[in-house]
């Protein structure tokens, strides 16, 4: 008779070999990229290699999950893998930096079994996907310093956790659940996920303080949102009809407060017109019981609604979000502050987080950057602000990007010295790299 943990390593090995027969199904149909089916007979360099280890690589946006079940990555794994095997013998590579979501602890369907223990969350993950932790400690040994830059899906990742699976890795942050990375001759580069400018990703210990009487509730409103959405990806993007609430009264925007909170709720009626998973609205879907959290929660209990002295705000979860963005932003160290309503209206534009780069770091006097490099957005971008200055996305690694499907498996390349040449390039499932480093326009 199979225990459940022969069952489990049953699982793991048929994983494991699933994902190298994709392997070796990929570097066949690549002609031959790479030597040999499991990629390390003789990976070929990623580009003709140069004398000195002056590159810095960047990639972002992995997404890999506790389960292959509830992962945004499968299909990629084997590229990506392909991917890492050629960049461990480009030896003009310094760095590579991962500027965050590379664990997801965000695309879980609500009826995900219940924890109470980010830290073994996280050490699952990893076990999960042992192919690819492999691989990234091969890095290391190649020679090439490997950096992770923290996100919003893995803000609850500890350093210790990455540290054990990958022996070596540096773990970045400057204030809880958010970090930069600087780079280069005269660390003229910085590198970060980008979150802590987003309204609704950025860490909030604030918001619900009052709500569960402590301030260890990190997490923002967006991981509420991606629980629900992943929750409708999974069920296969089932129509459900909607009874929302209804804001009739909306505020005049010389209203700061009010009109922030109208905007919050369009947001929200926005994002539930599209995401309908089976779920009522009404049921205690999201059983909390870490990270500040210990109760169970409705979909209607973060959505905004019409109180009775007319005010505009969710009952229950995120009450009054707005006015706690300004202690917010100081909490998670953002150098130059912005409103709450720019950042709502800005949340879910590529502009915006140019725009973000371009005060944050190239018009900071108090800063000395001249390349600002984000994930986050999912969007691939190379945005040149003149004089050598850039702002650059490095889009993601998923198997389906919703925003823009043909742009994926995408990462910057960032060759230093006394000037720096910087490049935005896909890496193709036939093993061959795709330019976009003209891909100068930033679109809404």
């Amino acid at each position: 008779m199979k225990t459940k943990t022969d069952v489990a390593q049953m699982e793991k090995m048929s994983k494991r070999v699933l994902r190298v027969f994709l392997s070796c199904t990929s570097v066949a149909l690549s002609l031959a990229v790479l030597a040999g089916c499991g990629g390390k007979n003789d990976p070929k360099p990623l580009w003709e290699i140069g004398e000195t280890r002056n590159k810095v690589v960047v990639i972002s946006d992995i997404h890999l999950g506790i389960s292959d079940a509830y992962s945004e990555i499968n299909e990629n794994v084997p590229i990506l893998i392909e991917f890492l095997q050629r960049l461990q013998v480009t030896t003009d590579v310094s760095e590579l930096v991962i500027a965050g979501d590379f664990l997801d602890e965000w695309f879980l369907p609500v009826y995900f079994e219940s924890y109470t223990d980010s830290t073994a969350f996280y050490q699952a993950c990893v076990d999960n996907n042992q192919d690819i932790i492999e691989e990234f400690n091969n890095v290391i040994e190649s020679g090439i310093e490997l950096i992770y830059v923290i996100g919003n899906h893995d803000m609850l990742l500890e350093a210790s956790v990455l540290e054990e699976a990958i022996p070596g890795i540096v773990h970045v942050s400057d204030a809880r659940g958010v970090g930069v990375y600087y780079t280069g001759e005269h660390n003229e580069i910085a590198i970060e996920h980008g979150h802590r400018y987003d309204p609704f990703s950025a860490p909030d210990t604030l918001t619900n303080a009052e709500l569960v009487d402590n301030d260890d509730t990190i997490l923002p409103s967006g991981y509420f949102y991606a629980r629900y959405g992943a929750t409708w990806v999974i069920e296969g993007k089932p129509e459900n009809e909607r009874e929302l609430p209804v804001v009739t009264d909306v505020p005049d925007v010389s209203d700061t407060d009010q009109y922030g909170a109208f905007m919050y709720y369009q947001i929200l009626q926005t994002i539930s017109a599209h995401l309908t998973p089976n779920e009522p609205l009404e049921e205690d879907v999201f059983d909390m019981h870490f990270a500040g959290f210990d109760d169970s929660y409705s979909f209607l209990d973060f959505y905004p609604a019409q109180e009775e002295d007319g005010t505009i705000s969710a009952p229950t979860l995120y009450r009054n979000i707005q006015r706690t963005w300004a202690d917010r932003q100081v909490i998670n160290n953002v150098s130059v502050p912005n409103s709450f309503i720019e950042a709502a209206a800005g949340a879910l534009s590529s502009k915006y987080f140019s725009n973000q780069a371009k005060a944050q770091y190239i018009e900071n006097a108090e800063e000395d950057v001249d390349i600002v490099i984000f994930g986050h957005t999912h969007n691939p971008i190379l945005d040149s602000f003149g004089d050598g200055k850039y702002y650059i996305n490095t889009g993601t690694w998923i198997d389906e990007n919703g925003k823009t499907p043909e742009k994926m498996r995408t990462f910057t390349v960032i060759e230093t010295g006394d000037t720096n040449t910087v490049g935005l390039y896909k890496y193709d499932d036939n093993g061959l790299l795709e330019d976009y480093s003209s891909n100068t326009t930033i679109t809404a």
